[in-house]
């Protein structure tokens, strides 16, 4: 039976709501470079390497998945939101046109409620907190179950940055003891979510009768022509993988390569530390990897290859660092691999005319990940026209490490995000990176201008005057 909401959580929440409010309240009319230099507090204080390194291994450590060695070099996505705030103005008039009389002005959102992933205990918080504190917003962080100490400790490192620039500190509160009942309820009585994690999270923010930002599943999918960069291209396809041993869903799922280059492109992926699995090797991973249900198994989740072999029954070299799986002509709901993997593992498929890689890319789409990332490796601007315009997906990475670079990168112009929206898709509200414009209300304010009024004969040009029966 699932567990009810108590009155104690009722209290505990309705108390976190009223002292957020009043910690909004006491920020309401901060100037632009008092909100920056609140930003800059937190950025720093959650974000300097000694801090977020600790904060970031222990998240590995509490939730059991994950690569304690690199999580740490996430901190640059905090470097990256804080860049993005500076620059964009959150009070007061935020944005002036002139020709159409019009000017809008920037106020809070709100009390946003913010459920973390177990996969970013330590780097979700401040990603989310910068933005949201220099929109004049209060957060309440909803943790997982898994990783509830590492959030918690994170929200206190960001309360302590509030103090230090005077700032209320309950611009940021998190939930001690989480559970499904209570991160429910503060949907239903904050003012917007931002859902970042699984679908039954996401669904549940959609359902909870407030304004929501959810994701959708991810099932990156990769093509690579022939006039790729094979070094290049298996170089960052290796990088995107194991970053954080595949816990994102931008990691690369889904290799497709053109069939004259596919030989020396597996050569070049192995060359990066890739293992060709054989059939029998195959079977046995689909077997370790999803249960009965179709779901993904816990013990094989965002970890070595080498654990997701144990697990399945075989071993592989240690110097190993990813695996890979030939599955040409197998996608659909039957058939695992064409799904998300979620590890440091990756299905291989070639074609030979690029109108057959974009007919698998459709039929992976379909199967699952719609909505959300695809990247290509290519020099041909027709094929990668081609792809962005079939692919459904909301962001399309040329040439980059597709895990490095959806959120955004320094060498990419993408919106750093801890959140990325999946359109209509994904059953989600926007396709875009979600960033601190998601997290303010505007007021447009219309002056008078010239008349704009195009003529009949303009609008309805061919169609104006005909006779119709």
């Amino acid at each position: 039976m699932a567990k009810e909401l108590t009155e104690e959580d009722r209290s505990l929440a309705a108390d976190m709501i009223a002292r957020a409010r009043k910690a909004m309240a006491e920020i309401e009319g901060w100037s632009q470079a008092d909100l920056d230099r609140l930003s800059q507090a937190i950025a720093w204080y959650a974000g300097n390497e000694k801090t977020f390194t600790r904060l970031a291994e222990q998240g590995v450590d509490e939730s059991g998945i994950g690569d304690r060695a690199g999580r740490p070099a996430k901190r640059f996505k905090i470097q990256m939101v804080l860049r993005d705030v500076l620059r964009t103005p959150s009070t007061g008039v935020v944005e002036v046109d002139e020709a159409k009389g019009l000017a809008k002005y920037a106020k809070p959102a709100g009390v946003i409620a913010s459920l973390i992933p177990m996969t970013n205990p330590a780097m979700t918080p401040p990603v989310t907190g910068v933005s949201s504190a220099n929109a004049r917003n209060a957060v309440i962080f909803s943790p997982h179950p898994r990783t509830a100490q590492t959030t918690w400790e994170m929200t206190e490192v960001m309360r302590a940055a509030c103090k230090a620039v005077g700032a209320p500190e309950d611009l940021f509160q998190c939930v001690r003891q989480p559970s499904i009942p209570l991160t429910q309820h503060l949907m239903e009585k904050c003012d917007l979510t931002l859902a970042t994690g699984g679908k039954p999270m996401v669904k549940a923010a959609y359902s909870s009768g407030r304004p929501a930002y959810g994701v959708g599943a991810g099932n990156s999918s990769i093509v690579i022509d022939e006039t790729a960069d094979i070094e290049i291209a298996a170089q960052n396809t290796r990088i995107s993988k194991t970053s954080d041993f595949g816990s994102g869903c931008s990691a690369d799922g889904n290799i497709i390569i053109q069939k004259s280059i596919y030989d020396d492109m597996v050569v070049a992926l192995q060359a990066e530390g890739g293992y060709l699995c054989n059939d029998e090797e195959k079977a046995l991973l689909e077997k370790a990897m999803w249960d009965e249900k179709g779901n993904r198994t816990f013990p094989t989740i965002a970890c070595k290859p080498q654990q997701t072999a144990d697990v399945a029954g075989f071993s592989i070299p240690e110097d190993r660092k990813f695996l890979m799986v030939e599955n040409q002509g197998q996608i659909g709901p039957q058939h695992k691999f064409s799904k998300e993997k979620l590890t440091t593992l990756m299905a291989l498929y070639h074609f030979d005319t690029f109108d057959d890689a974009l007919d698998t890319v459709r039929a992976i789409y379909n199967t699952g990940g719609k909505g959300h990332s695809c990247g290509i490796y290519s020099h041909n601007d027709a094929n990668i026209d081609a792809l962005a315009r079939v692919a459904p997906v909301s962001r399309m990475m040329v040439r980059q490490p597709q895990s490095k670079a959806n959120a955004g990168a320094w060498t990419n112009g993408m919106p750093m995000t801890s959140s990325l929206g999946c359109g209509i898709w994904g059953g989600n509200i926007t396709n875009e990176n979600v960033t601190m414009k998601h997290m303010m209300n505007y007021t447009w304010v219309a002056r008078p201008i010239a008349e704009d009024r195009p003529s009949e004969e303009e609008l309805f040009g061919e169609f104006y005057g005909q006779e119709i029966a």
